[in-house]
C-alpha cells in the first residue's frame, strides 16, 4: 500500500511508498462524542532537530481526557502498525513515527482518531529536506554575547543586537563591532522598562531588530517586548531617544531610506514611518491583502535603494508588497501561493526578481517584481528564515534556522551553495566586502557553535 499524494504548501507532492497495517475502529460509531474537545497535537524531530526522511517523528499532544485512546492515520492508512496511544492522568500522549526513506519533503496531513469519548483532528508532520554541504565558501567566526538577533553594516562598523529569554527580559546588548576583525569596539546595554500590565517588573528595553541611518549618524533598533524602537548615536552606542511603550506593535524591522526609517509591526499591515532628523513618528503606510477578507500582517522589509522601493512580507497571508517610498503608496500586492509561514525577502533589483522564505514550508519562492509571477520554488532545508541579496556575488542568502545553514541561491532558482553556519543561523547582511554576515543563536550554555557572528565569503 501506498501513501497517497499529499498536500505540500497548497500543491500535491507525490509521497513514498510504504507497509503499513490498518485497524479496525476503535468503538461504535455515533455512540460516544466528546463534548468541548480543545487538545492539541504537535510534530517535532529528536533533540530540537528537523523531521526528516529515514527519521522519526514524535508526536506530543495535551489537553485529552485521561485514558482517550489516539490512533494516528496517513492516506487512510494506520501509522505505527496501528497501535493506540493512550493519554496518561495528565492528559498528555507521545508517540514516535517512523518516517521511511525517500519520503518527499513536504507537509504531510496526518488525521488522530481519538476514542473514549470520540472525536478526530487533524495535525501536520513537515518533512525538511536535508541538504549535503556545497559551494565554494570561506567562512570566519568570532564569539559575541548571548541571545543574537539582529546584523547590520557600514563601511565603517557592524552592529549586533542580542537578548535573552522571554518577558521580563533582563539581559539585552547592543554592540558595535570591527568590520575587519568582527571583535566588539563598543557595548551598551538598554535601560530599565516600565512595569507590565500587572505591575510586575518590565525588565529591560531589550533591542532586536536593527537598521542604521548612516548619513544621520543612527542606530535604530525595535524592542519588541516593549512594543516600540529606540535610537542610538553610531559612533560611541549612547542612547539618543527611547520611544514610549506601545510606539509600534510587536516591531520588528527596521531599515533606513533618505531620512526617514521604516518599521514593520508584525502580524499588523502598517509600516511605521519615522523621521531622522525630528525623531517624531510621521505616520504609517497600511498595506491591502490581495485575499478576500484577509488583513496583511508585516514581517520582513527589503529595501530597493536605487529604486526607492520597499519589499514587505506577509507572515499571516503569504504574500509580498511593494511600496514606493517617494509617495508612500503601496504600488503591488501578491499572493505566494506555495509559501507557508512567509516571514524573509529580498529583492534582486537587476533581474527584478523578489526572494521570499517560507519558514512552514521550508521553501524559497522566486517572483518577478513586475507582475508576481512565481518563476521558481526552490526546497532550501528546514525553516528559511531571513534573506538578503548581494548583487556582487550574484546569489541570495539563506539562513536555515532548523537546518543549520546558510544556503546561496541564484536568480535562475539553483542552489549555489550549503553552508554549515552552527545552532540556529537567524540574521543576516551584506558586509560591503563581498560577502554576507550572519548571526546565529545557542542551543544552550554549552553550546560551542551558538551565539557567533560568521563571516561567508564565496571565493573562485
Amino acid at each position: 500500500m501506498s501513501l497517497p499524494s499529499v498536500l505540500r504548501s497548497g500543491v500535491c507532492a507525490a509521497a513514498t511508498a510504504v507497509a503499513l497495517i490498518a485497524t479496525p475502529a476503535l468503538s461504535d460509531p455515533f455512540a460516544d462524542l466528546a463534548r468541548g474537545f480543545d487538545a492539541q497535537l504537535r510534530a517535532a524531530g529528536a533533540e530540537r532537530a528537523p523531521i526528516a526522511a529515514g527519521g522519526v517523528a514524535l508526536i506530543t499532544g495535551r489537553g485529552f481526557t485521561p485514558g482517550q485512546s489516539v490512533t494516528f492515520r496517513q492516506g487512510g492508512t494506520a501509522l505505527n502498525d496501528g497501535a493506540a496511544v493512550e493519554a496518561d492522568d495528565k492528559g498528555e500522549i507521545s508517540a514516535e513515527i517512523a518516517i521511511p526513506e525517500g519520503t518527499a519533503p513536504g507537509l504531510y496531513p496526518v488525521v488522530a482518531e481519538v476514542s473514549g469519548p470520540d472525536y478526530a483532528t487533524t495535525f501536520e508532520i513537515k518533512v525538511s529536506p536535508v541538504l549535503a554541504p556545497s559551494g565554494d565558501f570561506a567562512t570566519e567566526s568570532q564569539p559575541l554575547e548571548p541571545g543574537l538577533y539582529q546584523v547590520a553594516a557600514t563601511d565603517e562598523a557592524v552592529y549586533v543586537t542580542s537578548a535573552v529569554g522571554r518577558p521580563p527580559v533582563k539581559q539585552s546588548a547592543l554592540m558595535k563591532l570591527n568590520p575587519e576583525t568582527l571583535e566588539i569596539v563598543a557595548q551598551t546595554a538598554p535601560g530599565a522598562a516600565p512595569a507590565r500590565a500587572d505591575g510586575s517588573d518590565g525588565g529591560v528595553f531589550a533591542v532586536y531588530g536593527i537598521g542604521v541611518a548612516e548619513e544621520a549618524g543612527q542606530v535604530w533598533v525595535t524592542n519588541t517586548r516593549q512594543d516600540t524602537v529606540a535610537v542610538y548615536d553610531a559612533d560611541d552606542l549612547s542612547l539618543i531617544k527611547q520611544f514610549p511603550s506601545g510606539t509600534v506593535s510587536h516591531s520588528r524591522d527596521a531599515v533606513a531610506h533618505d531620512g526617514k526609517v521604516y518599521v514593520t509591526a508584525t502580524f499588523e499591515p502598517f509600516v511605521h514611518v519615522f523621521d531622522t532628523e525630528t525623531l517624531e513618528e510621521t505616520g504609517t503606510i497600511e498595506l491591502r491583502s490581495s485575499r478576500r477578507r484577509a488583513e496583511f500582517g508585516t514581517a520582513s522589509l527589503q529595501l530597493d535603494e536605487e529604486n526607492g522601493t520597499l519589499y514587505v512580507v506577509s507572515l499571516g497571508t503569504n504574500e509580498v508588497a511593494a511600496i514606493d517610498l517617494a509617495s508612500g503608496e503601496q504600488t503591488g500586492v501578491w499572493p505566494v501561493d506555495l509559501s507557508r509561514g512567509t516571514i524573509g525577502v529580498g529583492h534582486d533589483a537587476e533581474t527584478g526578481r523578489i526572494f521570499t522564505a517560507g519558514q512552514g514550508s521550508d521553501n524559497v519562492i522566486i517572483l518577478d517584481d513586475e507582475t508576481g509571477e512565481v518563476l521558481h520554488e526552490v526546497m532550501v532545508g528546514a525553516n528559511p528564515l531571513n534573506i538578503v541579496f548581494d548583487p556582487e556575488a550574484d546569489l541570495a542568502y539563506v539562513t536555515l534556522r532548523g537546518s543549520g545553514t546558510l544556503v546561496a541561491v541564484t536568480p535562475d532558482g539553483e542552489i549555489a551553495g550549503n553552508i554549515e553556519i552552527g545552532s540556529f543561523p537567524n540574521h543576516l547582511a551584506l558586509d560591503g566586502k563581498g560577502g554576507v554576515l550572519v548571526v546565529n543563536k545557542s542551543k544552550g550554555a554549552d553550546d560551542p557553535t551558538g551565539d557567533h557572528i560568521t563571516r561567508v565569503t564565496p571565493e573562485g
